[in-house]
């Protein structure tokens, strides 16, 4: 008996241990082999199903009166994970405990958190590497050592040569273990670099919204009326601002908190470094961490951006022009919509100094975030092709000036005559694609409530969710040409009133939106004469 357990035990040990081989085999081939496109899109499409799973065993507040459909859950799910903030429910529908899950969704879904990820990622790869060469090192000296030692006990002389060049082989192979080993600190000290940034910037955004909410009664006020606990909205609304989703616990987002200037000017700069200007944040906070320790790995860092191969870390040519034309983007809008809209209904109530910042905080959330003071359907038609504009444009577009045929950012200009490369579209086309099918799937709305369903609002809402921006124009019974009395004005946006088709559409858009930097060169097989 004692030899069966023994021979049991040995048996058992043998297959757990096959079986973390297997494991492990399967993660390198996973990390290694398969096409990052796959990996992020599983990703966000498992964190998607998860926060639907703890969306759905929550209850919502108004669960006597109104509980979201399934759908519902799933397409907020989906629009906190990609950060979309798009709507089809009120957000006061949802409990605390379901705006948490809400938060960490958007927190986990976020570009400088997944970016973080992916650098853990590759710093595992480029340890183990660097564990290879350190041991081939290691061999090729012990041997050298050896062969050493036998030839001069033999006093041979006619091997000097080649015993030469095995120590040149040796210098030659420790100097790419020296640069495996510098590029691998690098790595980690980009790491820290990314984890301080996103720590640090939520912290003191949360203790800034927390500290103003404490001395200004007005916007606290708000907040008591509408029986949100203040910590959960001060971390709600930071976590969204940061990774650029636009949600906010508020029914109305912004708008109730139009008239309270400082907190707008609080959540601007967190609009900027968590979205537009975070990779000149990041070469400057790389640079500025770099005078005081890690010097060599943040020159590295500086010197080679191709290399390292962090979509978010820029050559410095490029991060200045970027600075310059986020900030040239931000006033041509501010300009624009003063022009329009200083005395238009949309700013009625505010003084000069709230429609400034209040312009100030609406243009800037153009780019990718989302959040808004006004209601959109109330501005004009050429600032809300504008918005349109600005929601198209990556996050890193930038004006360059300078022609370059080498690389930019790290990526190849070099198209592979592949014919899966050659046949994808164009972001545009695709684009075109989902707003001809919304408006196939729409087309009785369309004919029946045709200043509701209109294709600028359609437009509007596909480029919004591409965009991860979350603009919408909503919905208003008072623009029905048949008034239907059963009718409520719902703040939620415009896809809220969609069929299910024309939802589950736009969930597609918003995958395909989040991962639009895998797609940036398509089209490039047509060729416009």
């Amino acid at each position: 008996m004692i030899n069966m357990s023994c021979f049991g035990k040995k048996v058992l040990g043998l297959c757990s241990s096959s079986a973390w081989f297997l494991i492990a085999c399967s993660y390198r081939f996973i990390i290694l082999r398969i096409n990052p496109f796959w990996i992020q899109l599983c990703y966000f499409f498992s964190i998607s199903f998860l926060g639907f799973g703890f969306l759905k065993a929550f209850k919502p507040r108004t669960r006597d009166s109104f509980s979201p459909r399934n759908l519902d859950l799933f397409f907020t799910s989906v629009s906190a994970s990609t950060v979309s903030s798009m709507s089809t429910v009120e957000m006061e529908v949802f409990s605390n405990s379901q705006l948490v899950i809400l938060t960490v969704l958007m927190f986990v879904g976020g570009e400088v958190f997944t970016s973080l990820v992916g650098l853990l990622f590759r710093k595992s790869q480029l340890r183990r590497k660097w564990i290879s060469n350190v041991g081939l090192v290691s061999s090729v000296r012990s041997d050298t050592d050896g062969t050493y030692k036998m030839q001069t006990k033999q006093g041979d002389n006619e091997n000097l040569d080649s015993r030469y060049e095995v120590k040149l082989h040796i210098q030659y192979t420790s100097s790419i273990l020296d640069m495996k080993i510098l590029k691998y600190n690098s790595f980690r000290f980009l790491g820290l670099v990314v984890l301080g940034y996103l720590l640090l910037l939520h912290f003191l955004g949360i203790l800034l919204v927390l500290v103003y909410l404490a001395s200004v009664k007005s916007a606290r006020n708000v907040l008591e009326t509408k029986g949100l606990n203040i910590f959960t909205f001060s971390l709600f609304t930071i976590v969204s601002t940061f990774a650029s989703c636009g949600f906010v616990p508020t029914n109305e987002n912004m708008m109730v908190f139009s008239k309270n200037s400082g907190l707008l000017l609080i959540l601007i700069p967190q609009v900027l470094f968590g979205n537009t200007l975070f990779p000149s944040c990041l070469r400057f906070s790389i640079w500025f961490l770099g005078n005081f320790f890690k010097k060599v790995e943040s020159n590295y860092l500086l010197k080679n951006t191709s290399k390292i191969g962090y979509l978010h870390l820029l050559p410095s040519l490029h991060s200045l022009f970027l600075v310059g034309t986020v900030f040239g983007f931000i006033l041509v809008q501010f300009v624009l919509f003063c022009s329009l809209e200083w005395n238009s209904e949309a700013l009625n109530g505010l003084n000069s100094f709230q429609k400034i910042i209040g312009v100030l905080f609406q243009t800037v959330n153009s780019r990718h975030t989302g959040e808004t003071i006004v209601d959109l359907s109330a501005i004009s038609p050429a600032i809300l092709v504008l918005f349109i504009v600005m929601m198209y444009l990556p996050p890193y577009t930038a004006f360059l000036p300078i022609k370059d045929d080498t690389e930019i950012d790290g990526r190849s200009k070099r198209w592979r005559g592949k014919l899966l490369e050659n046949i994808i579209f164009s972001q545009l086309s695709y684009l075109v694609i989902f707003v001809i099918l919304i408006c196939i799937t729409e087309r009785h709305k369309m004919k029946q409530d045709p200043l509701n369903f209109n294709v600028l609002n359609i437009v509007l809402e596909v480029i919004s969710a591409y965009g991860n921006v979350g603009f919408t124009a909503g919905y208003s019974c008072k623009r029905q040409i048949h008034p239907d009395s059963i009718c409520q004005d719902k703040w939620y946006g415009f896809s809220g009133r969609w069929s299910d088709e024309g939802r589950v559409i736009l969930i597609m858009v918003m995958f395909f939106g989040r991962l639009k930097k895998f797609n940036m060169n398509g089209g490039r097989a047509w060729i416009l004469l």
